[in-house]
């Protein structure tokens, strides 16, 4: 997936929301560039580059995931969506994350109705 700019991309997105937040969870999916995620990084992280994915947590039920696709490789942005809403779930780098990445993207895959 190259891009979220259909409705069923959209629709596919929010369906892997709800299954790991719920569909209480209000969440901003944001398109950035590297300025952007630069000075993200830099003033939440104290990491002075450009990131493919940052996930802030606004409320226990609402966050913003800003993804920069010019930094995406090697992963594909609906990866890095699903990292990003890992993290605002409240999970860390790991095994037990990247099982959960795994199990959502193969879920993502064969639902999505192409």
């Amino acid at each position: 997936m190259k891009s979220v700019n259909s409705r069923a991309d959209a629709r596919n997105f929010e369906k892997i929301k709800n299954k790991v937040l719920g569909s209480d969870y209000e969440l901003s999916l944001v398109f950035a560039s590297d300025t952007l995620t630069r000075r993200l990084n830099r003033t939440y992280r104290g990491i002075d580059k450009p990131a493919n994915v940052l996930a802030f947590p606004l409320s226990k039920t609402s966050g913003e995931i800003f993804i920069n696709r010019s930094r995406a490789k090697p992963f594909s942005v609906k990866y890095l969506f699903i990292h990003g809403l890992l993290h605002l779930k409240g999970m860390s780098h790991g095994d037990t994350m990247e099982q959960a990445e795994k199990k959502l993207l193969h879920g993502a895959s064969n639902h999505s109705g192409h």
